[in-house]
């Protein structure tokens, strides 16, 4: 008797291309992962099953996936409108891409002396658009959904889930 095959979800492709991605030459990790998601991110059925509510406090993330090594964790970020991230630097690498929505993504410098980082330019990130960087506390943005309608974001970073708190993001 044979056995058809599981279908192999966009979901679980991606996945796999992340993974991949993660496992290449270090520096240029940010850059594979923002390409491995970039190939999904048009996809309607990429999260097909997978809940991921939206919360009227502020952004939520959602795991979708943890490395079992905990090189790395990914989640989908979901925005109601006007929610926004603090403005933030990380501490890990990190790639994001915008599944559904738009998400404005304004960056920051942080003058010599000075505790409060100032806004120097703002871009606005469509559908399939996609974002990286190296752990780098220089690197300084913020990500908000200033539409009308609700975004979702897929976002991999270079630490394990439980330790987001510690690892991930410097809040200013």
């Amino acid at each position: 008797m044979a056995f058809a095959a599981p279908r192999r979800t966009s979901l679980s492709a991606m996945l796999a291309d992340i993974h991949h991605a993660v496992a290449g030459d270090a520096p240029g990790c940010p850059r594979r992962v923002a390409a491995a998601i970039h190939a999904y991110l048009h996809d309607p059925e990429l999260l097909d099953g997978i809940a991921c509510p939206s919360c009227p406090n502020g952004y939520i993330r959602h795991l979708l996936h943890a490395d079992s090594s905990g090189r790395y964790a990914v989640v989908a970020l979901v925005w109601r409108p006007g929610q926004m991230s603090p403005v933030h630097a990380h501490r890990t690498w990190c790639a994001l891409g915008v599944h559904r929505g738009v998400l404005s993504e304004a960056f920051y410098d942080l003058p010599e002396g000075n505790s409060s980082p100032c806004q120097t330019a703002t871009l606005l990130r469509g559908q399939g658009a996609v974002s990286f960087g190296p752990a780098d506390l220089r690197t300084i943005h913020r990500l908000a959904n200033l539409g009308t309608a609700e975004a979702v974001s897929i976002h991999v970073y270079g630490a394990s889930f439980d330790r987001f708190g510690q690892d991930v993001n410097h809040l200013f």
